[in-house]
């Protein structure tokens, strides 16, 4: 009888540190996703700001959504033949 009164307890303890640990990390974890360091300029960026006009990077250019979803579309609207068996 009190192995039974004790269990209960402790297992709704448990299964609440489970759910707050899970909810923890997953904080964490869209804390550290969305994260972003500001871009670091020095006096080389400036003076080639003055010169140029803009600052070009080699960063990667952003994906275009529209062009992409275009394509994709054209490519499910192809008629695609079955493989002929020699």
């Amino acid at each position: 009888m009190i192995v039974q009164r004790f269990f209960w307890p402790v297992l709704w303890f448990f299964l609440g540190a489970l759910v707050a640990y899970a909810w923890i990390a997953m904080r964490l974890k869209l804390k550290r996703s969305t994260d972003f360091s500001p871009p670091r300029i020095d006096q080389d960026d400036i003076r080639r700001i003055e010169e140029e006009g803009a600052l070009l990077r080699d960063d990667p250019e952003p994906l275009d959504l529209k062009q992409i979803s275009r394509e994709e579309d054209e490519f499910w609207k192809e008629i695609w033949d079955e493989a002929e068996e020699p």
